[in-house]
Order: structure tokens, then C-alpha cells, then sequence
């Protein structure tokens, strides 16, 4: 099989099997009109509802459309992966139009319902999507863990029947200031990143401004820190000829020497505006002004803005020569706008060309009327010849790139014996631990990642047994030394764990890669990766990210709440039962007993490996398409019940919710409590069966699954389906005027919507207030959601239902 390294190797000896440059910047020409094309209609042609600007980055589509000539249609192979820069989607629509893999109704909805999207995406968009981006940043390092995961599948023998593809970013230089950049490169140095390119559109221009003239080298060493080879791409092939002629070496100098806010100036200004700044600037460099007045005014700007990322012959000399797996960044001096009418002017991030300009540009690119669509009009070459030659591009030679594994076999999962107490994280450890002995497939295709929180969120057990991952064999220097340690951190290929730094960021985006694995490398793997619950909110974005590409991954949160009492509000969690139920692509659970989670955690390694698919009726979203899993866990240990759940509590379970102890028909109050609280609960029901002796008690394992199902019912009977939602069917047998009390060691909101199902009257308890220091019982008195204030809660609503 042929490394990156031994594939461009044949690619030069090959080059004549490749497209020649003089079609190359013929496509380049098509890709600058079709992405400008598509923004021009969707603003200014096609019908609008609403006074809306539709908007599209005309002039960071231009700035890019060179370099991703270049990659696609030339130094691309198909086990490539690419991020693209988001506000270049029109140009990556443009291209994948080319290709065949797009169409004409999509690109003329551009930013409309149903059409292509704003920003490339892998759920919505029906091109070849590898990495979704749009929240700038997390599609860059989304490339670097990718590498790594393609590595790790590669340690275990799997998927070598492919050669190893390269991850490529496409970065805007403003993007390069998300922090999340700077966390993915120190942990790709940690893991010996390899086959990652990062290629910089380094226009240096940002939304608001001019970027700095200082950030160059800032960036240079950055990478080189990190172990990254840096390849800086500043002269095109035209400005260097220029160099090498008398007086040349002056004006190399003037250029690298240009203030960013001035250059960019001159380049809005034309031929005209260089030639006054060079006159006025270089008057003791004779030999170097009679090389200016050698061009006229067009040719001088065209010289001035011949920078090494516009220029094709340069950019493949630097991508064709590479000859290793180094991770490389590669900055690439840009024109933003260039080839259109405000190249340069800095307030052209979000400028719109008008329709006289849009014109004018047609008609330079050789274009009638009616030709604005067709995919090879204006160019050289026949239709059919140009058909031909994109199609045999190598990037594409192998038709579609999103690959296809097969489901994991899950089994029955082993429950932990109920012996005393036991908290659900302890419980998740000793189920991993018994998945770890085993030598089923399921156990060797879980693997395992933490932000530096293994042990203490109970992973020591499985990391002792499975290992950590690594490219090198590393040994546990404690263990060789016969050091008393409970963890053994011996590290290798075949290890399922991969530590992290402290960087919820990067721990979402690993997750990501690997909850994509099958569609990016042909083999499955089953992500699980664990963080302390507060810190959701952290990596927030990077969740929403992952979910939002359909990558499917197991999240456990622990300790969560402020049941992790001496800990304080820093480490204590308020609102994420609320992130749960809101983010879309995410199952949210938080089970109270160790045998519940047993059964949510069957369920979820079958449900991460769903396959999308057409919906039937009967269906509502997550079930129909499976998705990624959040189960929020505590560290309270609680007595566990001694039961055999039967097939039918492990089905209300997994819906959302079951009666520990079932209402009589008629009830006239019921309390429904969720995770630790759940001794609370049921002490506090003991206390008021004398005043209503036929209330009941339910467990709410999921307020997700039972708000998302009620929902989906009641669409489902706007549409004339008859449809009864799990936690419809649950209530129902309660009294019309019957009071619920809704506890949880969370915000009260997450319960409190349960009051609306059947028109009952709702005391909903949580916490709504950063937690602070002390016992679990002094702080559940405080904030009320103990036995004491349920019991006083369910008396007040009695009052309230005898005032009605």
C-alpha cells in the first residue's frame, strides 16, 4: 500500500496522467465565476420572501478558488479528507458542479430551503461533504484528530487495503485566531501527528479589519514548535520572474517589506495607485523603475497581486514536492476579491458585487447570455473533452468517498451485582470493566478517550485492561519499577484508549472523528468519552459540532450536580439536563440506578450504529436515525434495588420513563424524580401514602426522550395520525386536577413541562443557582430538593387543588 509520501512520488511520475496547468487555470476561471455566480443569483436574482440579505463571501470565495483548483482537480486523491474554509462553501459547491456531484437546482438555491448550504455540510449539503465547518475553528482541528483516528484504525490491522489518506484544512488567517486551533496542535504533537495538511488562505484580512503585519512569524513559530514543517507559498511564478531581472531584487524587498493595510489598499486601488507607491517609494532605485514602467497599469497589477496562492505552477510545485507525512502548514499569500472588482478593499468580507459588475465579469470569462450555468462554456476545450478530463481526475476516479462498515454485534450487556450501595459512575466503570474481560467484537471495538480525567470518572479499570493507545510502545516506568500504583498505563498500537489534556474542545472533536469513522476510513469504531459534567459547557460548540455531522459516540458526564457537594459551584452542574434535551443528534439520559444503566447502555451501542434512513410513519427523528448518546451520571452511592428487569421496564426505561410504584386509577398525586435524588423521592412518597394513598411514583430516566416523543406525537396528530406519546400513556391514569411534583438535582425546567401532557398542576423542585461547599444533605435542604421539601411540596399542591 502507498503512503501519502510514496503516492505523490508516483503522482510526479505520473504527472502527465494528471491535468496540465493550462486547463487547470481554465477551471480556475469557471470555479471564480460559478462561486460568484451563485452568490450574485441567490441576492440578486432568484425571488425573495422576505427583505433578507442571503449574503455568500464573494471576496473569500475569490481567495481560495486558485488553492482548491489546485487540490481538487489535481493533487487530491480519493482517501483524502478535506476541510473547507466555511466562507469558501460557494467555491466547494462550484467545484463538486464540475465534478457531476452537485446540481443545477441546488446551486440556484443556494442559501434557500432545500438548497446548497452556507457553509459545507454532511447532513444537509447532497455533494461529497467530508468535514462539516461553520463554527470557525473546530473543521481545522477536526483534521488533525482524523489523522489520528486514521491511525489508530491502521494499529489495529484494519482498513490497510486503502492507502493512507491526508487531512487537509483549508483555514482563513482570521480563523487562526480560535483558540481551539492552539489546543489541537498540542495535542497533535502529543500523539505524533502525521498526514495533516493546513493549508492558510493568508489574504490578511478578517471580517472588521486588516490583519496584523506581526502575525507571520507568530504564526511560523508556532507550527514549528509543534513539530509542523511550514512551507510559506508568498511569490507566484510571475513575480519572481520580475525578481530575477535588473532592479528586481528592490522591489522583492518593497513587496516583503509592505505594510498588510497598504498592500491591501493598492490592490483595490489598481495599476494606477502601485505605480504612484512605487515611484514615490523606490525614487533611488532607478534600475527597479524602469522595471515597473516595463508593464502598464493592468500588467502592474497583475504583477503586484501574483502572490504564490494565486498562482497554480507555484502551489503545485509546493504540494507535488512534498515527500513525507509531516504535518505541514502551508501559508499561502492571498488577494482576498482577487479577479473581482473590491479585491483588496478591507470592507469587502461581506460585499456583493452588482449586477453591472456581475456583467462585466461574464463577458471577460467569454460568456453569453444564457451560458451563466453551463459547467464548461467559455472554455478551450469541447464540452465532451472537458467532461472526460474532470471526470478521470483522481480525486474523483473512484465515484462516491463516503465509505460503509457493518454494525458492531452489541449481546447482552453485564449488570454489575446489586450488593448495598453503589453510585451509576461507579456502575459505568464495572460495566466497561466486564465489556474489557470479554473477547467479544464489542470490546475490541470500544475505544475510550478522556480529558484527563480517566480514573476519576472510572475509567482506570478499562484503561488496565484494554490499554492506551499509542503509535510507540510506551511502558509504565511505576509498573517496571514494582511502584504501588492501581493504574497500569502501559501504551501501545493496540491500546483503546486514548488520553487527553485538559481541553474539552478537543475531546468533542476526537469524538467526532471517531463517531465518523465508518464513513471517512470503512471501519466502525464505538466511541466513549467521559468528562465531569460542568464542563460540557466548555467544549459546548465542539458538542454541537459533532452532532451536528452525525457523528455517533457515547458521552458520559460525571460527577454532575450539586450532589458533588464539597466540590462548590466551580465543579457543580446546573442547567446541562437542559443542553440534553435542546441539542439535536443527542440522546440525553440520567438513570438513578446501576440496572437502568446497564439498559441504556445496550441500547445506546446499538443505537450509535443506526444507519439514516427514510422515515415510516410510526417514527419520530431520533428513532428513526439513531445518533449519539449523553448519559449523565453522579457519584452519590445509593442502595440499589435487588430486581430482574423485565423486557418491557427496559423498554420504558429506554423511553424515558417507568412507575417504580404504579398510580391507582385516579390519583390524586404523584412524584417524578430523576437520578440521585431518587432515595429523596421515595422517602418522601412513604411520607405523604397516608394522605394519598393511591399515588404514585415515577422515574424519569430521560426527560429528553420523553419530551421529544410527546412532541413528535403531537405533530404526528396535526398530520391526522393517531399517535400517544410513552409519557402520555405514563400519566394518564392520573386525575385531571391530580398534582405533580417534579424533582431532580438539576434545574427544575427539565420536569417542570411534564404539568402540560394532561393539564396537571406541577410543583417542579431543582436548582436554579450556583451550588456551593457542604454536605449533600445540608446542600439538598438548601436548595430544596430533599425528602422534607418534596413532602412540603406535595402538600402545597393539595392546597392549591382545593382552592380551585
Amino acid at each position: 500500500m502507498a503512503s501519502p509520501a510514496q503516492a505523490t512520488q508516483d503522482h510526479g511520475e505520473a504527472a502527465q496522467e494528471r491535468l496540465p496547468v493550462e486547463t487547470l487555470e481554465e477551471l480556475e476561471r469557471k470555479v471564480l465565476w460559478l462561486s460568484s455566480q451563485i452568490i450574485h443569483h441567490a441576492n440578486h436574482e432568484r425571488r425573495k420572501d422576505d427583505d433578507l440579505k442571503v449574503g455568500g463571501h464573494q471576496a473569500s470565495s475569490a481567495s481560495l478558488a486558485t488553492i482548491m483548483t489546485a487540490l481538487y482537480f489535481r493533487v487530491l486523491n480519493p482517501q483524502d479528507r478535506v476541510a473547507v474554509k466555511p466562507h469558501a462553501s460557494p467555491v466547494f459547491h462550484a467545484i463538486q458542479y464540475l465534478f457531476g456531484h452537485q446540481t443545477l437546482e441546488k446551486l440556484e438555491g443556494f442559501r434557500a430551503f432545500g438548497g446548497a448550504q452556507s457553509y459545507p455540510s454532511r447532513t444537509k449539503d447532497s455533494d461529497d461533504v467530508d468535514f462539516s465547518t461553520g463554527s470557525v475553528g473546530l473543521g481545522v482541528a477536526m483534521t488533525s484528530f482524523a489523522s489520528l483516528v486514521q491511525d489508530y484504525i491502521r494499529a489495529k490491522g484494519w482498513g490497510r487495503e486503502r492507502p493512507e489518506g491526508r487531512m487537509v484544512a483549508l483555514v482563513g488567517d482570521a480563523e487562526l485566531d480560535e483558540g481551539n486551533i492552539y489546543e489541537a496542535l498540542l495535542e497533535g504533537w502529543k500523539h505524533d501527528l502525521r498526514n495533516c495538511w493546513w493549508i492558510i488562505d493568508y489574504n490578511r484580512q478578517s471580517l472588521d479589519a486588516v490583519i496584523s503585519d506581526r502575525l507571520y512569524p507568530k504564526l511560523e513559530n508556532v507550527f514549528t514548535n509543534m513539530g509542523w514543517q511550514v512551507v510559506t507559498i508568498k511569490h507566484g511564478a510571475r513575480q519572481r520572474a520580475a525578481f530575477a531581472r535588473p532592479g528586481g531584487e528592490a522591489l522583492r524587498q518593497w513587496i516583503d517589506d509592505c505594510p498588510n493595510s497598504l498592500y491591501s489598499a493598492l490592490t483595490f486601488q489598481g495599476g494606477a495607485g502601485w505605480r504612484q507607491q512605487l515611484r514615490a517609494d523606490l525614487s533611488g532605485h532607478p534600475e527597479t523603475l524602469k522595471l515597473v514602467d516595463s508593464y502598464d497599469d493592468d500588467a502592474l497589477a497583475d504583477l503586484m497581486t501574483n502572490l504564490g496562492g494565486h498562482c497554480l505552477e507555484t502551489l503545485l510545485e509546493a504540494f507535488e514536492g512534498v515527500r513525507d507525512d509531516r504535518p505541514i502548514a502551508f501559508i499561502c499569500y492571498t488577494v482576498k476579491g482577487k479577479g473581482l472588482p473590491f479585491a483588496g478593499h478591507k470592507d469587502n468580507h461581506a460585499g456583493l458585487m452588482t449586477p453591472k459588475q456581475m456583467a462585466a465579469l461574464k463577458a471577460s470569462m467569454g460568456l453569453a447570455d444564457g451560458e451563466e450555468w453551463s459547467r464548461f462554456a467559455g472554455l478551450s476545450r469541447p464540452e465532451d473533452e472537458m467532461e472526460r478530463l474532470v471526470s478521470s481526475v483522481p480525486f474523483v476516479r473512484e465515484g462516491t468517498r463516503r465509505l460503509k462498515a457493518p454494525a458492531v454485534p452489541v449481546g447482552e450487556l453485564p449488570v454489575p451485582e446489586a450488593k448495598g450501595a453503589m453510585s451509576t459512575q461507579e456502575g459505568f466503570g464495572k460495566i466497561l470493566a466486564e465489556i474489557a474481560r470479554s473477547d467479544a467484537p464489542l470490546g475490541d471495538h470500544i475505544v475510550t478517550t478522556s480529558p484527563d480525567v480517566t480514573v476519576s470518572t472510572n475509567l482506570g479499570p478499562w484503561v488496565n485492561r484494554r490499554g492506551l493507545f499509542s503509535m510507540k510502545e510506551k511502558e509504565d516506568v511505576f509498573h517496571a519499577r514494582k511502584l504501588m500504583s492501581a493504574q497500569l498505563w502501559d501504551a501501545g498500537p493496540k491500546g483503546q484508549h486514548i488520553e487527553l489534556g485538559i481541553a474539552e474542545n478537543n475531546l468533542f472533536i476526537l469524538l467526532a472523528a471517531l463517531g465518523l469513522s465508518h464513513e471517512l476510513f470503512g471501519t466502525r469504531v464505538l466511541p466513549v468519552g467521559t468528562l465531569y459534567d460542568p464542563f460540557i459547557q466548555r467544549g459546548l460548540d465542539a458538542l454541537n459540532y459533532a452532532c451536528y455531522q452525525d457523528a455517533r459516540f457515547i458521552l458520559a458526564a460525571t460527577p454532575s450536580g450539586i450532589t458533588l457537594a464539597p466540590e462548590g459551584g466551580a465543579h457543580q452542574s446546573v442547567g446541562t439536563p437542559l443542553i440534553g434535551m435542546a441539542q439535536d443528534g443527542l440522546a440525553a439520559f440520567e438513570p438513578s440506578y446501576v440496572d437502568e444503566l446497564a439498559a441504556i447502555l445496550q441500547w445506546a451501542f446499538e443505537y450509535i450504529q443506526r444507519e439514516p434512513r427514510a422515515p415510516r410513519g410510526d417514527e419520530w427523528v431520533h428513532e428513526r436515525d439513531g445518533g449519539s448518546v449523553y448519559l449523565r451520571l453522579s457519584t452519590r452511592t445509593i442502595d440499589q434495588p435487588v430486581r430482574a428487569l423485565g423486557d418491557e421496564t427496559k423498554e420504558d426505561i429506554i423511553q424515558g420513563g417507568y412507575w417504580v410504584r404504579p398510580p391507582a386509577e385516579g390519583a390524586r398525586l404523584a412524584i417524578a424524580y430523576t437520578g440521585a435524588v431518587a432515595p429523596e423521592a421515595a422517602a418522601a412518597m412513604g411520607d405523604v401514602l397516608h394522605s394519598f394513598p393511591g399515588a404514585g411514583l415515577l422515574a424519569v430516566t430521560s426527560a429528553d426522550r420523553l419530551a421529544a416523543g410527546w412532541k413528535a406525537a403531537q405533530t404526528a396528530r396535526q398530520h391526522g395520525h393517531d399517535r400517544q406519546a410513552h409519557v402520555e400513556r405514563l400519566l394518564a391514569p392520573l386525575a385531571r386536577d391530580a398534582g405533580l411534583v417534579t424533582v431532580l438535582d438539576g434545574h427544575p425546567a427539565t420536569l417542570s413541562w411534564l404539568g402540560s401532557v394532561h393539564g396537571h398542576r406541577v410543583q417542579a423542585l431543582g436548582v436554579e443557582h450556583f451550588g456551593q461547599t457542604g454536605s449533600i444533605a445540608e446542600l439538598y435542604a438548601h436548595y430544596r430538593i430533599d425528602a422534607d421539601a418534596i413532602v412540603e411540596a406535595c402538600i402545597e399542591g393539595a392546597r392549591r387543588g382545593t382552592r380551585r
